[in-house]
């Protein structure tokens, strides 16, 4: 409580045994004992009245319950027996939940639609793959031409040009 050790309670004891006496000492240790006992009394009815005050309004349930919304453990618990749940109810081979007329219209269309989407996309991813390879081919003969033009140009002229001659 007041953390001493004991050589400062030693010290403590000589210099009461010095100032107070001999005689006296003892009738002062039992005072202060008593004084001690009364202040931990006095304390633990506080903390017992001020538990009653939370009790009474509520505030203990309020922080039971945050406590174990809040808890990972027990959020963990709650989503592993739900799992665990779903998979006992669950059955190999049967179909999940069935299908009224108009959902399977409604599949029926979306299938369609998705199956123009695919459509749509691959004729793009074709002919953007188609323009991608015209411009590298273009590219590429473009690169070419001037090497051609260098490599006629460095190439020796061994006919003189015929003239008038």
């Amino acid at each position: 409580m007041l953390d001493i050790g004991w050589t400062e309670l030693l010290v403590i004891g000589v210099v009461a045994l010095i100032v107070v006496g001999p005689k006296d000492l003892p009738v002062m240790f039992r005072t202060l004992g008593r004084f001690t006992a009364k202040v931990k009394g006095m304390a633990r009815e506080f903390q017992r009245a001020m538990d009653d005050a939370a009790d009474q309004s509520g505030v203990k349930d309020v922080a039971k319950d945050l406590k174990s919304a809040t808890s990972p453990r027990q959020m963990g618990l709650d989503k592993l027996k739900d799992a665990a749940d779903k998979f006992d109810k669950w059955e190999p081979g049967q179909p999940e939940r069935t299908v009224g007329p108009e959902t399977a219209k409604l599949s029926a269309e979306r299938a369609e639609a998705a199956r123009k989407i695919r459509e749509s996309t691959a004729k793009a991813a074709t002919d953007r793959q188609a323009a991608e390879a015209a411009k590298a081919e273009a590219a590429k003969a473009e690169a070419d031409a001037p090497r051609e033009m260098q490599a006629s140009s460095a190439a020796p002229k061994d006919n003189p040009p015929k003239g008038d001659a």
